[in-house]
């Protein structure tokens, strides 16, 4: 039985998330105690709870303890068969999370899988925008042999949520290493802002003019498509998501949330900022997609390797568990101003 103390480490719900996906990869039964031990509400809230119940669903896991703000669960998973899954959050907790805990699985199935996420937001705080997993995270994994993609059915915001999402993903027999180290040059900036029901107030083009200016001072001419979305009358809202390429193979991400009594001037100048502070530094991957591609890294044969302006405590959590449950080895050290991630082979 793999043991994990949920207290260690960022002692976040990046530990629940990724146990549970690592544990049904290795068809071994899970243990997890004090979750979310660090965090001002511990136990599982609605988004980790349906997280843990969708992996069930798509594994035919047995499980105890799975229940609203419990701080200890038992996982046993079986098989992942693959086929029709449904998922719904019921709040506006954040579905792209809970597409970071079943992707990983999803590389265990035996066919294709369908999920279909409802009740849930797509653009909130303290997560990743849907259309940054678009359009950052899911190339990058194709890379490695993961083929998936994402359709957005309704955009939700906090606090109702309301937003809706599937997710599908072909069989993968095996993940491809990952050597991105050299950053080559920028070829384009790209990105789209998007508004619910806020047209009339023309959110998603002054998110993206004021990204655009904050961009070509800097010597960008970015792309950006405006979504003036009608898709969920009951949440407005507004996000924008920013991505850079270059001829090197890099891709990195950068996103902003709109917010009550927020001008989407400052939304737009927020993302712009954020872009700007990973191209400076010239990585290979942004800070964020640094830790999500641990498990994928871990589970890929042979050595990968990665570059990353910093190294985040959710990306020292993840490399910790992943050496954990999987027996596998990582390296981190500085090179030139920056930290290169290494899996070894």
């Amino acid at each position: 039985m793999i043991e994990v103390d949920g207290s260690q480490k960022s002692g976040s719900g990046t530990i629940l998330r990724l146990a549970v996906a690592l544990a049904t990869i290795r068809h071994q039964p899970l243990h997890i105690w004090n979750i979310r031990q660090n965090r001002p509400q511990p136990g599982l809230k609605p988004q980790h709870l349906e997280a843990v119940l969708t992996a069930a669903r798509l594994c035919n896991a047995e499980t105890k303890g799975v229940v609203l703000n419990s701080r200890e669960l038992w996982f046993t998973p079986g098989q992942v068969e693959g086929g029709g899954i449904e998922a719904e959050i019921g709040t506006a907790g954040s579905i792209p999370m809970l597409l970071m805990t079943v992707l990983p699985i999803c590389i265990a199935a035996e066919k294709a899988i369908h999920l279909h996420i409802t009740r849930g937001g797509t653009d909130v705080l303290h997560s990743p925008t849907i259309n940054y997993v678009r359009f950052v995270l899911l190339p990058m994994l194709k890379r490695m042999g993961l083929d998936a993609t994402l359709e957005v059915h309704k955009y939700g915001y906090y606090p109702k949520g309301m937003g809706e999402a599937t997710l599908n993903v072909e069989p993968c027999k095996t993940l491809k290493p990952l050597v991105l180290e050299s950053f080559g040059n920028l070829t384009d900036v790209k990105g789209v802002s998007v508004c619910t029901f806020l047209a009339d107030r023309k959110v998603a083009e002054r998110q993206a003019r004021a990204t655009m200016e904050c961009l070509k001072e800097k010597g960008f001419t970015p792309k950006i498509q405006t979504v003036n979305d009608s898709s969920n009358p009951l949440q407005k809202g507004s996000s924008i998501t920013l991505w850079a390429e270059t001829d090197a193979g890099v891709l990195l991400g950068a996103d902003a949330i709109g917010e009550l009594g927020k001008p989407s001037e400052t939304v737009g100048k927020e993302a712009a900022e954020k872009l700007w502070l990973e191209v400076q530094a010239r990585p290979t991957v942004d800070v964020h997609l640094a830790d999500v591609l641990v498990p994928y890294v871990a589970l890929a044969e042979g050595r990968s390797a990665y570059l990353v302006r910093s190294a985040s405590e959710h990306l020292q959590t993840n490399i910790w568990l992943a050496e954990k449950v999987l027996n596998v080895r990582f390296r981190v050290e500085s090179v030139g101003g920056l930290c290169r991630v290494e899996k070894i082979g």
